[in-house]
């Protein structure tokens, strides 16, 4: 990346009176901060709100970043942490996920492209379900497993800025990614053995013999 375009030489422009590299900032960023808030919480406008007070933290006071301590991007990350975990502390429930979002992969449901509709239907199907059970096993975890969790697998940032944004050690970072992947999994099995029963189920009820009828 060139240093001139950096988002810790953008918010120094920012700072400056920049606007323009203020908007590049948030360009560049604003994604990455969003998604993690939506896999935190699980609710779009959370997200969306999450967003925009991390970067309002940038315009109100750009001197609390502290660049000897974090990348930009750590610091916004632990920023958005702190906020989601407010709001997730003010919500009883998590709100559903709508049709059209971006998925654990960062791509849309509406990018997808088919090129047989028949015959990848299935697929498709298949696809969205096991999306929607890892999704549905990441917003159960307790929130110090799920944010080591989003971060790390699901955000691909290393340890070490992961801690970071988490003001946390390394190690304990490690800790609970480790345990976060370990009910992961065991919640991801278990929800794989009822899709599989419940198949099974539907397939004998289509496969029974229907009653023979009674004539008087």
């Amino acid at each position: 990346m060139n240093q001139d375009a950096s988002p810790e030489a953008l918010l120094r422009r920012a700072a400056a009176g920049d606007e323009d590299a203020f908007r590049a900032l948030y360009r560049q960023l604003s994604g990455a901060i969003y998604r993690f808030a939506l896999h935190m919480s699980g609710n779009e406008g959370v997200a969306e709100e999450v967003t925009q007070e991390a970067f309002l933290v940038l315009v109100r006071d750009p001197g609390r970043y502290d660049p000897a301590r974090a990348t930009l991007k750590s610091f916004l990350y632990g920023v958005a942490r702190n906020h989601t975990l407010r709001a997730l502390e003010k919500e009883s429930r998590f709100a559903p996920f709508a049709e059209e979002q971006t998925d654990l992969s960062g791509e849309s449901y509406s990018e997808i492209s088919i090129a047989d509709p028949a015959a990848n239907a299935s697929e498709d199907l298949l696809r969205r379900e096991q999306i929607a059970r890892v999704r549905r096993a990441v917003l159960a975890l307790p929130p110090v497993y799920r944010e080591a969790v989003v971060l790390c697998d699901l955000q691909e940032m290393s340890y070490e800025e992961a801690a970071r944004a988490l003001s946390c050690a390394p190690g304990t970072l490690r800790s609970r990614l480790h345990r976060g992947r370990e009910i992961l999994a065991t919640r991801l099995r278990a929800s794989e053995r009822r899709v599989t029963a419940a198949a099974a189920e539907l397939a004998r009820g289509f496969g029974a013999t229907p009653p023979r009828p009674e004539f008087s």
